[in-house]
């Protein structure tokens, strides 16, 4: 008897043995709840962070504080957060995402960063400020490892705003494609279809016609920024800075569009933006009231309608913006902000892969469009279904939001970004644009004069 309890009790501690080596005792996989098309195996799982099993007490989250200048992108991050919490209990995270005034938050983390001390785990970019982020050696996190494997499937362009020398510093929230919005009640009481509005001269012709049947201008143009004129230029494949970081401002081809601007301008056909800009609380609420007929932004603006701009809901369309020659773009891509990981951070890795969760994976790309009604980096998501659901912008703007983006993504050229671009940005807006077009002057001259006192530095 007393060896057959022996033999039991050895059979039991063996098999005990053998369950313990099959469930692994410590589980170090990445969690299952974590979407599949992540944008790396190592974005789901940080390597450096230690995973407790999932029966012990509930993890201490990691606080990581994020800077940014827009409070949907506060919002949205904040959203993504708590999706990660949910894929990944054993390595959740405790957001603190900052909306500071534009201007104050670059000059804040550029005095940061050279400091040594002060800055955020992560922060927002916009990309005519990050040239000012590579002077020197980067203080910035490199993210080579999360963007590589993502290049198939994203617009390059989007992330190579955020280069230099071959390594990456940042991912842009959208593509930026730019678009007219229509007031469709005031177009259908002027009798003109948007839709046959192919090119810019026929914003001079129907543009005529809505300001004797309404009483209000076609359009709006910014007086003291570049969302009118850079988008335009673009078009016609120039820019303001050249790809090796020469001053292009006075190529003939944005004479001719800053020109036929001005015209606009004198015949009331277009007016400046009250608050000199289409981002202003000024301009928000001239707007809202149905004061202009169209107007031309980014993708991105779709939230300042839906968020600021109430009045208009379901009475605005989005269509292709009118090419300046028969065949030409019919889009431009503008704009942008990239996430970028400071050298302070003490979690820089596990910023990383919530980074490329949030930014990079197909999820975040489609919550991009969700929550910020911005056009995701990731194209497949495109035609993913999810962009016909039903939400705050299709309510708003009509379920054709995405065919307006599809018959347009071939149509956008890329822009230059160098160390001289913040520099030339501030001529645009604060010299050029105003000189033209709150004070009228002769648009050949100003911008030749602005270009030759760029030139000398």
């Amino acid at each position: 008897m007393r060896k057959k309890g022996i033999l039991s009790l050895a059979l039991i501690l063996l098999l005990g043995m053998m369950l313990t080596a099959c469930g692994g005792g410590n589980d170090n996989s990445s969690p299952s709840a974590l979407p599949s098309d992540s944008p790396s195996a190592s974005a789901s799982q940080p390597a450096s962070e230690s995973q407790p099993a999932s029966s012990q007490a509930p993890v201490e989250p990691t606080k990581l504080t994020l800077w940014t200048f827009v409070q949907q992108h506060a919002d949205f991050y904040k959203f993504m957060a708590d999706e990660w919490n949910k894929n990944n209990p054993d390595t959740p995270i405790e957001l603190d995402a900052q909306n500071i005034p534009y201007d104050d938050m670059h000059t804040r983390l550029l005095l940061a960063l050279q400091s040594g001390e002060g800055a955020p785990d992560l922060a927002d970019v916009e990309q005519s400020k990050f040239p000012n982020f590579m002077k020197g050696e980067a203080q910035l996190v490199e993210l080579n490892d999360i963007v590589e494997p993502e290049i198939p499937n994203i617009v390059k362009s989007r992330v190579d705003i955020y280069s230099k020398d071959g390594k990456y510093y940042g991912v842009d929230m959208h593509v930026g494609a730019t678009v007219m919005y229509y007031n469709k009640e005031l177009m259908d009481k002027a009798g003109v279809n948007p839709d046959d509005i192919k090119l810019w001269s026929d914003v001079e012709k129907y543009g005529k016609i809505v300001v004797e049947k309404t009483g209000k201008p076609f359009i709006t143009f910014e007086g003291a920024g570049n969302w009118s004129w850079w988008p335009a230029i673009n078009q016609l494949k120039s820019d303001q800075v050249g790809p090796n970081g020469e001053v292009t401002v006075d190529d003939p081809r944005n004479i001719r569009a800053m020109t036929f601007f001005k015209k606009l301008v004198d015949l009331k056909i277009a007016a400046i933006a009250p608050g000199a800009g289409h981002d202003t609380p000024e301009y928000k609420a001239y707007m809202n009231a149905g004061s202009a007929a169209s107007v031309f932004m980014p993708f991105w603006f779709m939230n300042r309608f839906t968020d600021e701009m109430p009045d208009l809901k379901g009475k605005m369309i989005i269509r292709p913006m009118p090419a300046w020659d028969e065949g030409g773009n019919r889009s431009a891509g503008m704009g942008g902000t990239g996430l970028t990981i400071t050298n302070q951070s003490k979690h820089a890795d596990l910023a990383k892969h919530f980074l490329a969760y949030a930014k990079l994976s197909k999820e975040g790309n489609i919550q991009v469009w969700k929550q910020l009604g911005m056009d995701p980096i990731r194209t497949e998501v495109w035609s993913d279904p999810a962009m016909k659901e039903s939400n705050k912008f299709t309510d708003y703007f009509g379920t054709d939001i995405f065919d307006t983006l599809i018959e347009i993504k071939d149509e956008i050229y890329p822009v230059n970004i160098r160390e001289i671009s913040p520099k030339v940005f501030d001529a645009v807006r604060n010299d050029i644009v105003p000189k033209i077009f709150q004070f009228g002057k002769e648009p050949e001259k100003v911008i030749k004069e602005a270009a030759e006192q760029l030139r000398k530095g």
